[in-house]
């Protein structure tokens, strides 16, 4: 079945006048052949791209049945559980419930980790109707006996993919576990790997298979260029590059948070506003790099693959794959980011030379041509290259023969303290580093079995 209208759908006027509020007025693909479904009590596995309209097509269906039946939760109970892999993923799916449900009686909260676990707890004490969790949180609270999952009504599973890339298996079976067996199961995942199938067929029966947006027609809209530029220059490159201002809002990806950290401190050391954003940061300050980067206050943000997917920001307008990522399918999501809700997008890639191999594989999976072009790029004379630490200080400083410089009682293998003497400096700076490391080696051989625990006495201690 498909309709051009939610009108057909035959939702709760109460869904209809928040869709009209939200000038959404045409189903898109996914929920024309979800939301049927799913208000027949079907279980449903949507294959869809995010970006595609899934959160509204297991969403509406499911606020329909709530309103249809009414009633409240019960204490520590919830009606409707959606599971999802990362925090950015359940508080949009939120903000679009919340959207819905305006003027209604039903209630929805948020459980990630990264913030107090208590005001979780205090608000699933009172019974919540719809349940928006991570996995891990999820089990935390089921481990203190804070939820109560024995009358959920609803499951969802958004990004199934994407929680198992994320070793969430066995968490999500384990929160199934503690479902009843008559509920309705709903699973969304962008791709199909035999890891998907494997879990809906353990999770779903008889279900309604729909499916949409193949990837390739995603990154088509996206015009796509591959550099060539040496990991030690891509920072001097994109400095460079980013002096045009048509790239006016930027995602750039990197593979580790570190590489995130660091570029992003590159980038505002150049003038340009950039901010981190990844696993590592607390919940707060990723929905606050998220709100700069919305309103413009910071024109880039630096992001891992864990918020691939988690990134919903308008109109960005370039994506950067600073390092291609491990998977191909991660590229794209990755630029997916751009070109959301049909209009175009550009996305960039700069490789190194060791990273042919990964491009070939994206090249297989999108059917692309991805030929990196070679640049005549060159770095600024006197600029410091990616994996310098000191560029323009001359060779690094040895770390001494006993590797605590001349204090008595110092931790093999440390630095020389701030007062060591001048005159061990030099007698270090002679002797060279690796003759410094072997020998502070050797001393701390000596330290412990002369000694025993004395060393981890000083280091409690402080010294």
């Amino acid at each position: 079945m498909t309709s051009q209208n939610f009108q057909a759908f035959g939702l709760a006027d109460t869904l209809l006048s928040a869709l009209a509020r939200l000038s959404i007025t045409e189903p898109t693909p996914i929920q024309s052949q979800a939301i049927p479904a799913v208000m027949a009590g079907r279980d449903v596995l949507g294959i869809a791209q995010t970006g595609t309209g899934k959160t509204a097509a297991f969403s509406l269906p499911v606020i329909h049945a709530l309103l249809k039946k009414g009633g409240r939760a019960a204490p520590k109970q919830t009606k409707v559980l959606i599971l999802t892999p990362t925090r950015e993923l359940a508080s949009q799916i939120a903000g679009n419930v919340k959207s819905y449900t305006v003027g209604t009686k039903i209630s929805h909260t948020t459980v990630f980790g990264g913030v107090s676990i208590r005001p979780q707890i205090a608000t699933l004490a009172r019974g919540v109707d719809i349940v928006i969790a991570t996995p891990g949180r999820l089990i935390d609270l089921m481990n203190q006996r804070a939820v109560d999952l024995s009358a959920v009504e609803h499951v969802v599973l958004d990004e199934a993919d994407r929680m198992l890339d994320m070793g969430f298996v066995r968490d999500v079976m384990k929160i199934v576990a503690k479902l009843p067996s008559e509920r309705q199961s709903l699973l969304f995942s962008a791709t199909m790997p035999r890891s998907i199938g494997d879990l809906a067929a353990k999770i779903l029966t008889k279900p309604v298979r729909v499916e949409v947006t193949p990837e390739v027609v995603t990154v088509e809209k996206i015009d796509q260029s591959v550099f060539l530029v040496p990991q030690k220059a891509k920072k001097h490159w994109l400095i460079d590059r980013l002096a045009d201002a048509s790239l006016a809002k930027v995602v750039i990806f990197t593979r580790t948070k570190h590489g995130a950290n660091r570029l992003a401190g590159d980038l505002e050391k150049a003038g340009i506003p950039a901010l981190a954003i990844h696993g590592n940061k607390s919940q707060a300050a990723r929905q606050k790099a998220l709100a700069a980067f919305q309103h413009g206050s910071a024109r880039v943000l630096v992001a891992t693959d864990i918020v691939a997917r988690g990134i919903h920001v308008d109109e960005i307008s370039h994506v950067v794959n600073f390092e291609l990522p491990e998977e191909p399918e991660s590229y794209v999501h990755r630029i997916g980011r751009t070109a959301r809700a049909g209009h175009s997008g550009i996305a960039i890639s700069l490789i190194d030379p060791s990273e042919r191999a990964k491009l070939k594989a994206i090249a297989r999976l999108t059917g692309q041509s991805l030929e990196p072009q070679p640049t005549d790029f060159k770095v600024p004379e006197g600029a410091a290259m990616d994996g310098d630490e000191r560029p323009a200080r001359g060779p690094r400083q040895p770390r001494g023969r006993n590797g605590g410089g001349n204090r008595r009682g110092g931790n093999p293998g440390q630095g020389a303290p701030r007062n060591a003497g001048g005159g061990e400096n030099r007698r270090q700076e002679n002797g060279g580093q690796r003759a410094g490391q072997r020998e502070g080696q050797r001393e701390g051989q000596r330290r412990r079995r002369r000694g025993g625990g004395g060393g981890a006495q000083r280091q409690a201690a402080g010294v």
